[in-house]
């Protein structure tokens, strides 16, 4: 063999060689990133699980009894029943999650017609355009003038209606703008109310239940920064830098709390998101929740003992709403997307349990999963 041969079997080696290491740099980086992808792909739900969900809000909202009234007696006339006093929201054992319910419905409308059929979505539609009619509406703005009621469903049912007209005014269909119309009496109250009440509260609701002042003002504030409601929006981000701006080392060990369906320390830091500049967040966050930032960081779901107690079936809420909370505060953050696994593992944990639950859990979930599970970036 000439040597002319044997260089060019050298040459022709090298250039194999080279192509075998690009390959394998290329299935190394596709491997990389599929497993990747993998970590942080959405959960979804299926066609049926949509009819399923569908299904909770559709039954509750027009479900009188079991119900919690939760209202002040005047006089005897305050006796009545649930849907002579909230002839639009007197569902889904209590109120505020009668309005969640009806948020639900919009939600899947809004997002699933090609899944829907018409007569199903005929069906939805006009449940709505019959529960939220203008006269409805209109009645239940009175029960919220009387004054031994006038802060009724304070701020947890106030901060749920928002969402819910938020919902119907982003929604491209016909009926939504009648529902619109119709809702929009209560929608201008809420918001006015929560103008009076905010500057009044002079220290933050730090709790795992309805009156948690940071959920409360979370739906409020995207409610005033998609309709420009200066006035709204400036209450709230005053109070929320007043309340929480030099917050500290938040104690994430303390929770949860045996019913507890918020998270005191998600929900802030959630809020505070919305309302800092990126890095104005990122220096708050170190200080108040610096574990999350450590890519081992661990977070035990809340586990639920008895799924027909109306109290214990809140830790499946609280994953819920970890799930959304966690997903908000890492979105367009790099350094904490690892967050999204955590959410991702209380989301997995609870969404089992929705069809087929108890009215104690069924009355209200469907709401906080379908919020969860559009939380994910």
């Amino acid at each position: 063999m000439n040597i002319k041969n044997i260089m060019n079997k050298q040459h022709l080696t090298r250039i194999i060689l080279v192509i075998y290491v690009l390959v394998l740099l290329l299935a190394c980086k596709t491997k990389k990133e599929t497993t990747t992808k993998v970590v942080h792909k959405k959960i979804e739900f299926s066609s049926q699980a949509v009819h399923n969900l569908l299904q909770l809000p559709l039954h509750c909202v027009e479900t009188e009894y079991p119900n919690k009234l939760s209202q002040t007696i005047g006089d005897e006339s305050y006796l009545k029943t649930p849907k002579e006093l909230h002839p639009a929201f007197y569902g889904c054992f209590d109120w505020h999650s009668s309005v969640h319910g009806h948020w639900s419905l919009v939600k899947l409308l809004k997002e699933n017609s090609n899944v829907l059929s018409i007569d199903e979505f005929q069906e939805v539609t006009s449940l709505l355009l019959k529960n939220l009619s203008k006269e409805h509406i209109l009645q239940e703005v009175a029960y919220f003038d009387d004054k031994y009621n006038k802060n009724y469903e304070r701020t947890y049912g106030w901060s749920w209606l928002l969402k819910l007209m938020l919902e119907v005014e982003t929604w491209d269909n016909k009926a939504a703008r009648k529902l619109e119309q119709n809702l929009a009496p209560l929608a201008d109250l809420i918001a006015n109310k929560y103008i009076e009440f905010l500057p009044k509260l002079n220290y933050p609701i730090r709790v795992g239940t309805h009156s948690n002042t940071a959920f409360g003002m979370i739906f409020a504030y995207d409610y005033a920064k998609a309709n420009h409601n200066e006035k709204l929006l400036n209450t709230i981000t005053d109070r929320a830098l007043y309340f929480y701006e030099n917050d500290e080392n938040c104690p994430m060990s303390w929770e949860p709390s045996g019913t507890d369906f918020l998270s005191p320390c998600l929900e802030e830091a959630a809020l505070m998101k919305r309302i800092l500049s990126k890095e104005e967040f990122s220096v708050w966050l170190h200080r108040f929740l610096p574990q999350l930032y450590n890519n081992n960081y661990e977070l035990a779901v809340g586990e639920v003992s008895d799924r027909t107690d109306g109290h214990l079936v809140h830790l499946d809420g609280l994953n819920f709403s970890r799930a959304w909370c966690l997903n908000e505060i890492s979105k367009d953050v790099p350094e904490l997307a690892h967050l999204q696994k955590i959410a991702k593992k209380h989301l997995k944990y609870s969404l089992p349990n929705l069809v087929g639950d108890s009215y104690e859990g069924g009355h209200w979930l469907a709401s906080f999963a379908i919020y969860a599970l559009d939380s994910q970036n």
